[in-house]
């Protein structure tokens, strides 16, 4: 039997209190690393780090292989794109959206678009549904908002 690829794709928006140049760049790779445990982007290229169209960093996370991030989109303060692969896992598309939300505030909205590469990654996929997809940006959300009021990682007890 021929393997067949699963795709998901879930856009969720969350609601940050800072205003949309400020939280933009918290989804940059090294402003993740400020809110974001675990999260230790390996830069190739730019070396430095920098933030730009065709920027492209690793990570590794416990119980997955290495992923590749190129950023295939930038426009600050309002959209950057990411694609990603895990080899033999999974590829997909990470996309951020900012918008002004009042007070202060913004919206951002965030997609992920992931498709299965074998079994390993559709298995991945399947437990990727809209209510674990829920539960991630709710951290996401949490965790950056938590950032922004005390400048450190929020802790889980």
């Amino acid at each position: 039997m021929a393997f067949v690829a699963e795709h998901v794709m879930w856009t969720r928006e969350i609601r940050l209190a800072a205003g949309v140049e400020r939280a933009f760049a918290l989804f940059e790779p090294e402003g993740e690393r400020l809110w974001a445990q675990g999260w230790e982007p390996e830069h190739l290229y730019p070396a430095s780090g920098e933030a730009r169209e065709g920027a492209v960093f690793t990570t590794r996370h416990p119980g997955e292989g290495e992923t590749v991030w190129t950023m295939a989109d930038y426009e600050p303060p309002h959209r950057l794109a990411y694609v990603r692969v895990t080899p033999g896992q999974r590829t997909g598309r990470v996309v951020v959206v900012c918008g002004e939300a009042g007070e202060g505030h913004t919206r951002a909205a965030v997609t992920y678009d992931l498709t299965g590469l074998s079994e390993a990654g559709n298995a991945y996929i399947r437990a990727f549904d809209e209510a674990h997809y829920e539960h991630f940006m709710h951290e996401w959300e949490e965790a950056i908002n938590f950032y922004l009021a005390h400048g450190e990682w929020l802790t889980h007890a």
